[in-house]
C-alpha cells in the first residue's frame, strides 16, 4: 500500500492507515474467519523457533524420523501427524529453507511407503525413531496392533500436506493406498483397533467424543463416509459452573475406555477443520460443544481463581499417560490415568491447551492464560509440557506433541483452517476410482453406502 503524503503531520495517519490495511489482508488470508488471525509477531517467531529446536534436537540423522518424547527414539502415528504440521509451519515461516523441507520431506515419504504395518494392514501403534521398526511399549521388537485413533489423526496431516504442497501430494496418496481398511473402519465410519499381547489379539472400538470425532474427520477427509460418528454422537450433559457440557456417554466401567472431556481434540477440531464436517459448511454441534469446553475453565478462573487448561498429557514416568480432565470417571476436574485411577497432583495448566485456547477464543482470559505459560520454553531445547495447578511448578518434560502444538497454532492464525476445501482430485481419487483395480482394501469406492442414522 502506498500513502501520499505532502505535510510531516499527516505521515502519524499515514502509518495508521498502512497498519489498516496489513490487518485487513491478514484477515483476508485468514480461512473461517474463527479465533485469532495475523502473521506472526517478533515476539511469536521466537515461541516458533523454539519449538522447532525440539525438531532439530530430536530428528534423527541416520533416517530423519524425530523423537516423540525428548532424547526417547520412540514414536506413534499421531507424532507423524505432529511432524508434519510442525514441517509445515516451518516452511510458512522460512525457519527451514525450500531444500531442508524437501529433504526432511522425501525421508518421511520414504518411511510412509516402505514402513512396516501391524498386522499387514496399517501402522501400527509405536516404531523406533532409530530403526524404524514395529516396538512395544518398551521400545523392543514388536506388533502390537495399531490405533484407528492415531491413523484418523495422521490422514488428517498427509491430506494438509498433499494440499498445501501439491509436489507430494502423489507420494502421499500412494502411501494411503498400501493401506487396508477392512478391519479398521466401517461403512458409517466407526472405528476398531487392535491390541495384540501377552493375552492376545484383541478388537474393539476406539474413540471417545471429541478424539472419535477429530479421527472420523481424518477419514472423512480420504472420503470414507463418517457422518455418522458426527451426527450420532452418544452424550449426556452435566452442568459444570451453571455451563451445560457435554460428555461421552458410555460408561467406562463396561467399555474400559476413560471418556474423558479434555481440551485438544476440540482445539484440533477448530483448526483444522473450522469445526466442519470435511467438504461441507456443516458443523453440526461441535463448534457448540467445543465453545463450552472452553468457556467451562474460564468460569472455573472467574469464580475459584483457578488457572485452567487442561487436557491428556505423556510423561516418562508412571503413570505415563495422564487424562488431565475437565470431567472424567463422574467429577469435575478430576485427573486420571487409564485405568481411572486418581492423580490430583499432576493437573496441570497445559502449554499444548493454553495455546490452542489463545488461538481460538481471542479473550481476556485467553490472554491471561498465555501469560502463565508464555515462558515455559528453553530456546535451545522447546516448550515444557506446562505448570502444575498445585504448586505452580513448571513440568519441565518434552514433547513433540506440545512443540508441535505451538507451531500449529501460529500456523492457524496466519492462515485460518488448515484444512483446504474443494480440492481438485489426486491420484488417490483417480487410482481408487478405476474399476478395474481390484484391491479389496476397503477403500470408499469399495464401500456400500452408509445408512442414515
Amino acid at each position: 500500500m502506498i500513502c501520499w503524503t505532502i505535510i510531516a503531520g499527516n505521515l502519524a495517519s499515514c502509518g495508521v492507515v498502512a497498519r489498516q490495511g496489513e490487518k485487513l489482508a491478514d484477515l483476508q488470508k485468514h480461512e473461517g474467519s474463527v479465533g485469532r488471525f495475523g502473521r506472526p509477531t517478533e515476539t511469536e517467531m521466537l515461541w516458533a523457533k523454539a519449538a522447532w529446536r525440539y525438531v532439530e534436537n530430536n530428528t534423527n540423522p541416520e533416517n530423519g524420523l524425530v523423537n516423540g518424547l525428548d532424547r526417547y527414539p520412540v514414536f506413534s502415528m499421531s507424532q507423524v501427524a505432529d511432524y508434519l504440521a510442525a514441517l509445515a509451519a516451518a516452511r510458512s515461516f522460512q525457519l527451514i529453507d525450500a531444500r531442508e523441507f524437501d529433504q526432511r520431506m522425501s525421508r518421511l515419504l520414504k518411511f510412509l511407503n516402505t514402513m512396516e504395518l501391524s498386522e499387514n494392514s496399517v501402522p501400527a501403534r509405536l516404531y523406533n525413531a532409530m530403526t524404524g521398526k514395529m516396538v512395544n511399549q518398551e521400545n523392543q521388537p514388536g506388533d502390537i496392533g495399531w490405533s484407528a485413533i492415531e491413523v484418523g489423526r495422521l490422514l488428517t496431516w498427509m491430506k494438509i500436506i498433499g494440499l498445501r504442497f501439491p509436489q507430494y501430494r502423489e507420494y502421499l496418496d500412494k502411501a494411503v493406498l498400501r493401506w487396508n481398511f477392512c478391519q479398521v473402519v466401517d461403512d458409517c465410519g466407526v472405528m476398531h483397533a487392535v491390541s495384540r499381547g501377552k493375552d492376545g489379539r484383541k478388537r474393539y472400538q476406539e474413540g471417545r467424543l471429541g478424539y472419535e470425532q477429530s479421527a472420523a474427520a481424518g477419514f472423512a477427509a480420504w472420503g470414507f463416509d463418517a457422518r455418522r460418528v458426527w451426527s450420532s454422537m452418544r452424550t449426556e450433559t452435566v452442568s459444570i459452573l451453571g455451563i451445560p457440557l457435554e460428555y461421552d456417554a458410555r460408561d467406562p466401567r463396561t467399555t474400559g475406555a476413560q471418556a474423558p472431556v479434555v481440551t485438544v481434540p476440540y482445539v484440533l477440531l477448530g483448526m483444522e477443520y473450522g469445526w466442519r464436517y470435511p467438504g461441507t459448511e456443516q458443523r453440526l454441534d461441535l463448534h457448540r460443544y467445543a465453545d463450552r469446553v472452553y468457556r467451562v475453565q474460564e468460569a472455573r478462573h472467574a469464580e475459584q481463581g483457578i488457572l485452567t487448561a487442561r487436557t491428556d498429557y505423556a510423561i516418562r514416568k508412571e503413570p505415563f499417560h495422564v487424562i488431565d480432565a475437565i470431567y472424567a470417571a463422574g467429577f469435575p476436574w478430576n485427573t486420571v490415568d487409564e485405568s481411572g485411577k486418581r492423580h490430583e497432583e499432576m493437573a496441570l495448566v497445559s502449554t499444548r491447551a493454553a495455546f490452542g485456547m489463545w488461538a481460538l477464543w481471542p479473550t481476556p482470559y485467553a490472554d491471561r492464560l498465555m501469560r502463565s505459560v508464555r515462558q515455559l520454553y528453553n530456546p535451545e531445547r522447546g516448550w515444557y509440557e506446562g505448570r502444575f495447578e498445585k504448586t505452580g511448578e513448571v513440568l519441565e518434560s518434552l514433547s513433540l506433541e506440545t512443540n508441535a502444538m505451538v507451531l500449529e497454532t501460529l500456523l492457524f492464525k496466519a492462515y485460518g483452517q488448515l484444512h483446504p476445501e474443494n480440492a481438485a482430485p489426486g491420484y488417490f481419487d483417480r487410482r481408487t476410482s478405476d474399476p478395474f483395480l481390484p484391491t479389496k482394501q476397503c477403500l470408499p469406492p469399495e464401500r456400500k453406502m452408509c445408512a442414515a442414522p
